[in-house]
C-alpha cells in the first residue's frame, strides 16, 4: 500500500491555512486576555479600593466617638449626646456603602463585630438618656470599650489583607496585561503579515533550494563531496524541516541553561548544579560539596523589603565567586539553588580555606546593609512566622561541608541529606559557622 504524500501546491495551501488559523485563534485568546484584566481593573477600582479607603474611614470614625464618649462620660453633659448621636449616623453612612461591596466573605467578621456594637451602644444610649452615668461608665469600660478595640482590630486585618489584596491584584494586572497587549500587537501586525506573505516565502524556498541543488550538483561535479547541502527527507520541506528540528534541540538547550541561571547572580541553578553533581559522583574523584545558607534572611527581608534582599542576594553571590576564583581550583563550580542558598563543589583541600574566607568576608560587609541604630544594638526587632515579636540579630552564614570520599556511596540524595542536618545544626549556633562532616564510611 503506497502512502500519501501531499504535493507542493497542497503543502502551501495546508501552510498558508495554518497560519492563518494559528493567528486567529492566538488573537481571539489574546482579546479574551484583554477583556479579563478589564474585568479585574473594574473590580479593582470599583470594590476593593474604595473598601480599603472605606475600611480606614470607618475606623477613624469609631475613634472619633470613642473620644467623644469618653469626653461625654466625663463631663457628664448631656447636651453631647447629639453630638455622639451625629458621629454615630456618620459611621452608619460609612458602613452602608460599606455593605454595597461585595467583598466575599471577607467582611463578615467585622460586620458580626458592628453588630454587637450596635447593640451594646443602644443598652448605652438608654443608660445616658436616664443620665444613670455611673453606670453609663461601667457599662462603657466593660463592654464598649472591649468591643471596639476588637473591632478596631479586626478593620485593621481587612485593612491590611485589602492592601496586600491590592498590591498582588497590581502586581499580576501589570504582568498580564502587558503580556496581552504584546501578544495582540505582535500578532496584529507580524501575524497579519506572515499570513500574506508565507505563500511567496515557500515558493522563495523552493527556489533557494533548487538553487542549492545546482551548486551541490555542480560540487561534486568537481569532486568536492562535503558540501554542506542543508537539505534533508524526501522534498524540500522535509528536508529543510530536519534541519529546524536540529536548531530547536540546540536553541532549546540554551534556553534552559539560561532559564536555569538565578537572575540576580548569573549563577547556575538547580539543573546544572544536579549534572555536574551527577558527574563528580560518576567519575569516582574526591569532591566538596560547599553548602552556603544565610541566617536570619527571611527577617531582613521582611524589615528592609525586597530590593535590600535582592542587593544582598547578587552581592553574597559576588563575594563568593571573587573567592572561589581566588582561593579555589580553576574547575570548581558555584550554583545558585535559590533564596539565600548557594553550592559550590570544589576539591576536599580546598573546601575549608574557602568556607573560612567566606565566612570572614561575609561578615566584615554585613553591617553596611544595615541602618545605623540596627547596627549598633546588634538586632531588631520583628514578627517571626508564627506570628511572634522577637529580636532577630544581624545576618550571619552557616556554611555545611560534606565531601564525597567520607561516604561510602555517595549520592545526590546522601549528600543532600547530610547537609540538611548540619545546617539545621549550624542554625541554632550563634554567628556565622562552618562545619566539615569528617566522619568515614558512613
Amino acid at each position: 500500500m503506497s502512502s500519501f504524500h501531499f504535493t507542493v501546491a497542497q503543502k502551501i495551501a495546508v501552510g498558508y491555512l495554518l497560519v492563518v488559523v494559528f493567528c486567529l485563534a492566538a488573537i481571539i485568546y489574546a482579546l479574551t486576555a484583554l477583556g479579563s484584566l478589564t474585568r479585574r481593573s473594574e473590580q479593582l477600582v470599583i470594590h476593593d479600593f474604595p473598601a480599603m479607603i472605606l475600611t480606614r474611614d470607618l475606623s477613624q470614625s469609631l475613634l472619633d466617638q470613642e473620644r467623644l464618649e469618653k469626653q461625654l462620660l466625663i463631663l457628664r453633659d448631656i447636651s453631647m449626646v447629639p453630638l455622639l448621636d451625629k458621629r454615630q449616623e456618620e459611621s452608619g453612612v460609612i458602613r452602608s456603602r460599606l455593605s454595597s461591596i461585595p467583598l466575599q466573605g471577607r467582611f463578615v467578621k467585622v460586620e458580626r463585630l458592628l453588630a454587637d456594637l450596635d447593640k451594646a451602644r443602644i443598652e448605652e444610649r438608654t443608660l445616658l438618656g436616664q443620665q444613670q452615668w455611673a453606670d453609663a461608665e461601667q457599662f462603657s469600660e466593660q463592654v464598649i470599650t472591649p468591643l471596639n478595640d476588637q473591632l478596631l482590630k479586626a478593620l485593621q486585618e481587612f485593612h491590611l489583607g485589602q492592601e496586600r489584596l491590592l498590591d498582588e491584584t497590581l502586581h499580576s494586572f501589570s504582568r498580564d496585561s502587558g503580556k496581552a497587549y504584546s501578544l495582540t500587537f505582535f500578532l496584529a501586525f507580524a501575524g497579519i503579515g506572515l499570513a500574506a506573505l508565507v505563500a511567496v516565502g515557500i515558493m522563495l524556498k523552493i527556489h533557494r533550494a533548487f538553487a542549492r541543488l545546482t551548486q551541490a550538483t555542480k560540487a561534486i561535479a568537481a569532486g568536492s563531496f562535503d558540501y554542506p547541502l542543508g537539505l534533508e527527507g524526501q522534498d524540500e520541506f522535509g528536508r529543510l524541516a530536519r534541519d529546524f528540528a536540529e536548531m530547536e534541540q540546540k536553541l532549546r538547550e540554551l534556553q534552559a541553561f539560561n532559564l536555569d541561571a538565578n537572575p540576580l547572580t548569573r549563577l547556575p541553578g538547580n539543573l546544572s548544579i544536579e549534572r555536574e553533581l551527577e558527574s563528580r559522583i560518576a567519575s569516582g574523584l574526591p569532591f566538596a560539596h560547599i553548602y552556603v545558607d544565610l541566617d536570619y534572611f527571611k527577617a531582613y527581608n521582611d524589615r528592609y523589603g525586597y530590593q535590600s534582599g535582592s542587593d544582598i542576594i547578587s552581592n553574597v553571590g559576588i563575594m563568593i565567586k571573587e573567592i572561589v576564583a581566588r582561593l579555589g581550583n580553576e574547575q570548581d563550580m558555584i550554583g545558585h539553588i535559590g533564596g539565600d542558598d548557594y553550592v559550590i563543589l570544589s576539591t576536599p583541600d580546598r573546601a575549608e580555606p574557602l568556607a573560612s574566607e567566606m565566612i570572614k568576608k561575609f561578615d566584615a560587609i554585613v553591617p553596611d546593609f544595615y541602618s545605623e541604630q540596627d547596627r549598633k544594638v546588634g538586632y531588631f526587632k520583628g514578627q517571626d512566622r508564627y506570628g511572634e515579636e522577637r529580636e532577630f540579630p544581624l545576618l550571619s552564614m552557616s556554611i555545611a561541608i560534606v565531601c564525597s570520599e567520607n561516604l561510602r556511596n555517595p549520592s545526590a540524595e546522601a549528600i543532600g541529606r547530610e547537609c540538611a542536618k548540619m545546617k539545621e545544626y549550624l542554625k541554632k549556633l550563634p554567628g556565622s559557622n562552618y562545619l566539615i562532616d569528617r566522619r568515614e564510611k558512613r
